[in-house]
């Protein structure tokens, strides 16, 4: 046998035995051993999607609002303009009536409503900036839609059964006016219905509720 030694003394190298190559890929876990599963990474800016989908879906009910609210107040101004108008001598004068002036009342109250919503709108889209704290906001504009919806509503329904009666007997510009002014009426009715209905959903959707 040969002593190792003697390689160390003649200055050659003791032979090693070449790498073992090992293929992990093909490797299995042992029986009974616990498997690594590996998981997918989490997708980045998953929360600046949504924070983005909220943004345009805020940004979508705002300008939604803002429409709504500027066709009730192009329609109440409408009725406003019709009946104050309505004045054509003897008994066709709207004044005459508690129905047309209530309903020219309300009209009024509608357009100075819609004005002051519409120009805090504006001014709102434009420089990105809150007028009122998101909570006083968002219950001032529900409760002012239904209240406003609910007047114009009332206004415009209890002109009907007069107009229906004069309608009737004499068919003339003054019942026609009259007819004019409340269908403008309704339209606003349902514009400030539809926004109220928004401005439901965009109060349910606060935090501190």
């Amino acid at each position: 046998m040969s002593d190792p030694n003697n390689y160390k003394a003649t200055g050659v190298q003791t032979p090693t035995a070449p790498p073992c190559s090992v293929d992990t890929e093909s490797q299995t876990p042992a029986t009974g051993g616990t498997q690594t599963q590996t998981q997918n990474p989490p997708v980045a800016g998953t929360g600046m999607g949504q924070f983005i989908e909220r943004w345009k879906r805020e940004d979508m009910l705002k300008k939604g609002c803002f429409g709504l609210r500027c066709i009730a107040l192009l329609f109440s101004l409408f009725a406003f303009i019709i009946m104050a108008s309505n004045k054509h001598g003897d008994w066709r004068d709207f004044d005459k009536y508690d129905e047309y002036r209530y309903l020219l009342a309300i009209a009024i109250l509608s357009t100075l409503y819609t004005i002051l919503l519409v120009l805090i709108q504006v001014y709102q889209l434009s420089t990105n900036k809150e007028i009122f704290s998101l909570k006083n906001s968002a219950f001032l504009d529900f409760f002012g839609d239904q209240l406003m919806a609910y007047l114009l509503l009332s206004a415009a329904s209890s002109a009907v059964p007069l107009t229906n009666r004069m309608r009737e007997n004499n068919d003339n510009i003054f019942t026609d006016s009259s007819a004019s002014a409340i269908g403008m009426e309704f339209v606003a009715f349902l514009a400030m219905a539809v926004s109220a209905i928004v401005s439901g959903y965009k109060l349910s959707k606060q935090t501190y509720i």
